[in-house]
């Protein structure tokens, strides 16, 4: 039996290609080459460039190759854009995994792992944030993702479809160097770009509450987020019961300024960067507990800071892009 990534072209979606392969579990992919990369899928691994938002055809696709589920990772990414593209935003990530659930319906697949977001939290007003904190949306984006969540309980509940999705951060680094982020919006590719470009990166506030005045963050490695969705498409696979949702966090947050520091000193680019007024917007401090997915889907953090930093880096100078 196959599992499809939807979205298996991105970034983060070639890294759970990779996964699974690497697992032994065979996969297909369908992307609409947006953001994605058609070279980032595997050779070997079966491809298809539509848009999930054609149901007739995603049906098709599930039944050609058996698939008994989807790792559903495609969508419109850009919390900030999204605000100036809302309906855009709700096609590509609510129309879209509407579609792909009544593709799953059609074709029998019964299981899904949702790619979900940290952007469902919006500004959290604790510490540590769990699976039990409220969901406060403050995009299009992330409320285009809690909508998202919400269609495949109500799915689960009147068809019996086993599910999960799983929240994640910050996510960095590189599991090949050929597959880089390439977002305009992340902090990685954007200090990384600046150097390369011979420009001075910027921190966006130092007077927060945190020690060093700058924000807290959770940072993953998108290796290990990927293999976290191997493995709860494992767990449905055998039928097991999860939670609705799953944090993928650390515990234990980096600030940028410490980024920074750690860019330098991988990179061999010394630097000091910019001092900046905040972002509207921007809390102090965003990190999470990841307890229950370690407990269910054996999710654990296996980079450092550093290895994250050196394979992101790796990856910018591979690429040359």
């Amino acid at each position: 039996m196959t599992w499809l990534v939807t979205g298996g072209a991105g970034y983060i979606g070639a890294h759970v290609v990779r996964a699974f392969t690497q697992a032994g579990i065979d996969v297909a992919v369908v992307d609409n080459l947006a953001s994605g990369i058609e070279s980032f899928v595997p050779e070997g691994v079966p491809f298809e460039q539509i848009s999930i938002l054609d149901t007739e055809r995603l049906t098709q696709v599930l039944r050609e190759h058996d698939c008994q589920g989807v790792v559903h990772v495609a969508g419109f990414k850009y919390a900030g854009v999204s605000v100036q593209r809302p309906l855009h935003t709700y096609s590509q990530n609510v129309t879209g995994t509407i579609s792909v659930l009544e593709a799953m319906a059609a074709a029998g697949a019964g299981s899904i792992v949702f790619s979900s977001s940290a952007a469902t939290y919006g500004t959290p007003s604790v510490d540590l944030v769990t699976e039990e904190t409220a969901t406060t949306p403050e995009s299009p984006y992330g409320e285009s993702k809690l909508i998202g969540e919400w269609l495949l309980a109500d799915q689960a509940r009147a068809t019996g479809l086993l599910h999960t999705s799983l929240r994640y951060f910050n996510v960095v680094g590189s599991g090949s160097p050929e597959l880089r982020d390439a977002s305009p919006h992340n902090l990685f590719p954007l200090v990384m770009d600046a150097l390369a470009e011979g420009r001075t990166p910027k921190i966006m506030g130092t007077d927060y509450d945190t020690p060093d005045g700058t924000c807290v963050r959770d940072y993953i490695h998108v290796s290990d987020l990927a293999e976290a969705h191997v493995n709860a498409a494992k767990a449905l696979a055998q039928g097991q019961q999860l939670q609705p949702v799953y944090n993928l966090g650390s515990g234990d947050g980096v600030s940028v300024r410490q980024i920074m520091d750690t860019i330098a000193a991988v990179t061999g680019i010394d630097f000091e960067p910019e001092l900046a007024d905040r972002r509207p917007g921007d809390p102090a401090r965003i990190v999470a507990s990841g307890e229950a997915a370690a407990r269910d889907l054996g999710w654990r953090m296996t980079h450092t800071l550093e290895e994250m930093v050196a394979s992101a880096w790796a990856a910018r100078k591979a690429t040359g892009a």
